[in-house]
């Protein structure tokens, strides 16, 4: 007996990766009813609120009906909601099919709840498991900074494991903390932007430098600091950049000019079409490079 269960201690694992499996399915729950009617119903400061709770939590079924919202596919009859999708009515709870109401009206949702529901549609990009989601959802909230995402923005930082993904979050947070109304946030986002090297990061400090800006005496010395060096880093990029510019340059007319010297060598007389021929070369190149910028991007830097 005691030997069959020492053979059989490799199922022990087989069955807790099941039970665990059974669990996460479970994190992908349905809408409650009290959830559904806080994000639909109600004033603009609950369902902001409600909405903000929505997106740190992360739930599929909760995204699924922002983006209904966003859509204008959501109609309330009492205490009941509903969406409309593909010429069907779907209770909103259960997400069964159901016949409309009589009398169901639109959800009406203002510039500012839309806003909302766009940031926290762009806050689910940032747990996606696909890293071009995630991209994305950075990308949208940088348009817009708001301290209210700092904490689904401390989420995704944590469970980040892409390097310039991770980059571009800290940059994000550094962006958002800047402007906080708490002296000490803002010299800890200074300290942030001092590490980074992109051209972003510059016009923010130079936009938070400007008068009247920053009032905080250590901020903005924290911040002039930040920006020293920022700055010198993008100089050296800058002249990195002219010297291969000039080097590729330079390259493209030697070829031209050891064309004509070896064609005239040869010949003795000078290929008046040589002019046109490294034009259909330049043309070639560039029609080669939007076709890798159209149908393989990943390729388009090598």
């Amino acid at each position: 007996m005691i030997a069959s269960l020492v053979n059989s201690r490799p199922m022990w694992g087989v069955w807790l990766m099941m039970v665990l499996g059974l669990l996460n399915c479970g994190i992908a729950r349905a809408l409650t009813s009290t959830e559904v009617q806080a994000l639909a119903l109600g004033d603009s400061d609950a369902r902001v609120a409600a909405i903000g709770k929505a997106a740190l939590g992360g739930d599929p079924q909760a995204a699924a009906f922002l983006q209904a919202l966003l859509d204008d596919a959501v109609k309330t009859t009492g205490d009941k909601v509903f969406v409309q999708k593909n010429d069907q009515t779907l209770d909103a709870v259960t997400g069964a099919p159901t016949t409309l109401p009589a009398g169901a009206e639109d959800v009406v949702n203002s510039n500012r709840i839309r806003g909302e529901l766009e940031a926290a549609l762009a806050g689910f990009k940032l747990l996606s498991t696909d890293p071009v989601q995630r991209a994305a959802g950075i990308k949208a909230l940088r348009d817009e900074p708001d301290e209210s995402r700092l904490p689904l923005i401390e989420k995704a930082l944590v469970a980040e494991n892409v390097p310039a993904l991770k980059a571009d979050l800290t940059l994000l947070r550094a962006a958002i903390l800047i402007a906080s109304a708490d002296p000490a946030k803002r010299l800890d986002a200074a300290q942030s932007l001092a590490d980074s090297r992109t051209p972003a990061t510059k016009t923010l400090l130079v936009n938070r430098l400007k008068p009247g800006a920053e009032t905080d005496a250590a901020v903005r010395a924290k911040l002039q600091f930040a920006l020293s060096k920022v700055e010198a880093s993008l100089a050296w990029g800058e002249r990195l950049g002219v010297v291969f510019t000039g080097i590729s340059l330079g390259s493209i007319l030697l070829l031209v000019a050891l064309g004509l010297a070896i064609t005239y060598g040869l010949m003795g007389v000078i290929n008046m079409a040589h002019g046109e021929l490294m034009m259909i070369g330049a043309y070639s190149a560039y029609l080669v490079q939007n076709v890798f910028r159209a149908y393989v991007p990943t390729w388009f830097d090598a």
